[in-house]
């Protein structure tokens, strides 16, 4: 298969099976195998088709498109590393198998009030980011086939909750937003820098340095 058409091919069976989590046959698969198992399977699935579009991305041509804006991702990444690690640091209503959080009397706190969808949104910046900054065809298959998942999936996310939790997601929705600092803008909700706290800040940094020190290594280009 033509290097170029494998990487459309592992791109949409990567965004295809994350979008099964959203449709019917995730709660039939779920029923019969348990929610862990279901869980496993997912995550498994998952890697091995992130391993395969990294595969693909590797042996395909670069078919320049527009000139890249290679510096725009080290100005991008620190917001991105900061929602990631504030997103999987902090409780997320969200996230898998923390929906309980919703009943709190207060659901939304720290990473949370800035979106209810951290890590997508990380994902989303770090995707748009290197489209952006590499310019060519093969990239914006493979960083657009993230943004993909992780654009439409907050949506779907959304979706999925409100359904299953109804006035507990309601009143979780009513004080946050998909969109980044979309609810603090329209009052619904406060910047509370002390919740989000130096740690993220911190393992964020750290994490910043590691990617600058190894993406050469790991990646094969330097970022800089």
């Amino acid at each position: 298969m033509d290097p170029l058409a494998q990487l459309v091919v592992a791109t949409l069976a990567f965004v295809v099976t994350h979008f099964v989590s959203s449709t019917p046959l995730r709660g039939a698969i779920a029923g019969a195998l348990g929610e862990k198992a279901w869980i496993v399977l997912y995550s498994l699935v998952a890697f091995v088709a992130i391993g395969w579009m990294a595969w693909a991305y590797g042996a395909a041509p670069r078919a320049p498109l527009w000139p890249g804006l290679r510096l725009l991702p080290l100005l991008v990444m620190p917001a991105a590393l900061v929602l990631l690690v504030g997103g999987v640091l902090g409780r997320n209503p969200t996230a898998v198998m923390q929906e309980r959080a919703l009943r709190s009397s207060e659901p939304a706190r720290g990473m949370i009030r800035l979106t209810r969808h951290p890590v997508m949104w990380a994902i989303a910046l770090w995707a748009a980011a290197h489209v952006l900054a590499r310019g060519d065809l093969a990239s914006l298959i493979f960083f657009g086939g993230f943004l993909a998942v992780a654009l439409l999936g907050t949506v779907l996310i959304d979706a999925r909750k409100r359904a299953a939790f109804g006035e507990d997601w309601r009143r979780f929705a009513a004080v946050t937003s998909n969109v980044p600092f979309g609810a603090i803008v329209a009052g619904r909700n406060r910047l509370v820098l002390g919740e989000i706290g130096w740690r993220v800040v911190a393992v964020a940094v750290v994490a910043y340095v590691a990617l600058l020190a190894a993406h050469p290594l790991v990646f094969g280009a330097r970022p800089y």
